[in-house]
């Protein structure tokens, strides 16, 4: 059964209560606990927009002006579509890879077919494609594809790397490692991305049937990360590139299941074969200001 939803506090005039349920918004995101969720909720709350926030964990949803809570995972189909029925546009953030994730998250498409979604703007992967060498690269173009194939209107935004986990990467030995070679990526702050879907929440049929790259002003390479991680700390941070089974063995003995050891180590391999190098100016052209540098994020 649906939890009962939950309606924030300014969500009537004056805080009014009726014994009518009021209707509820039909603009939705889904991951609203999580952190692009979050801030694309708070950016179109500033705006004064009516939302419905989707969570697994709906006591941790966050708590804005017009904003009803609705509980919502995508390993419920029946749940979702309960909780999508009159939502006209859904912001559908994946959830945490899982051994089930693809099959979740293509449940969760047909979920919102039935419910009657007529918008959805999907956020993917940079290199999202059948052979991307990040194994949840090819999930994520399933994904769209299903989007694509489904008669609802849709965007795709293909999100970069996140910047913010950037500057995070070095561990207590003060190296950040892996097997990315002489690779590039080109990093995206997780606000740059929160504005650019909020931008396009705001006027979806504006941007329907458009896919959109998001990423950082420039790429990098793990050498150029270390220096300006050192610039910004103080410490001496170096990149360590390793072997495919270097990377793999490490990481394995860190007890992370086979499946999160190999889209850990297919995230780096795939910075080596190139695949998130190109920089785009997507993130400027919807929020009408430049992408964050990592300088700018660690306070250079």
């Amino acid at each position: 059964m649906t939890e009962a939803p939950a309606l924030a506090d300014g969500a009537l005039p004056d805080g009014a209560r009726s014994a009518a349920a009021p209707a509820l918004p039909e603009l939705a995101i889904t991951g609203a606990t999580g952190t692009v969720g979050r801030l694309t909720a708070e950016e179109l709350a500033r705006g004064g927009a009516a939302l419905r926030l989707l969570a697994r964990d709906s006591a941790r949803a966050p708590q804005l002006p017009r904003a009803a809570i609705m509980a919502c995972t995508y390993c419920d189909d029946e749940l979702a579509r309960a909780a999508l029925v009159g939502v006209r546009t859904l912001l559908m953030v994946s959830a945490d890879e899982e051994p089930q994730w693809l099959e979740q998250q293509l449940g969760f498409v047909a979920a919102a077919v039935d419910a009657g979604v007529e918008h959805i703007v999907y956020l993917s992967t940079q290199g999202a494609s059948a052979t991307s060498t990040f194994t949840f690269g090819r999930s994520h173009f399933a994904t769209e594809e299903a989007i694509r194939a489904s008669g609802m209107a849709w965007t795709i935004l293909r999100s970069a790397f996140p910047l913010d986990l950037v500057a995070l990467l070095p561990g207590a030995d003060d190296t950040v490692q892996g097997p990315a070679g002489e690779g590039r990526v080109a990093a995206v702050a997780k606000l740059d991305v929160a504005r650019a879907a909020a931008a396009v929440l705001r006027d979806p049929a504006a941007h329907a049937g458009r896919t959109y790259e998001l990423t950082g002003p420039r790429a990098l390479s793990f050498h150029e990360i270390a220096a300006t991680l050192t610039a910004a700390t103080g410490r001496r941070i170096r990149y360590l590139d390793e072997t495919v089974e270097e990377g793999r063995r490490w990481r394995a003995a860190t007890g992370a299941s086979e499946m999160r050891v190999e889209a850990w180590v297919s995230t780096y391999t795939a910075i080596a074969a190139g695949e998130n190098e190109h920089v785009s100016g997507d993130v400027e052209l919807l929020t009408g200001r430049p992408p964050v540098a990592l300088e700018e994020l660690v306070g250079l």
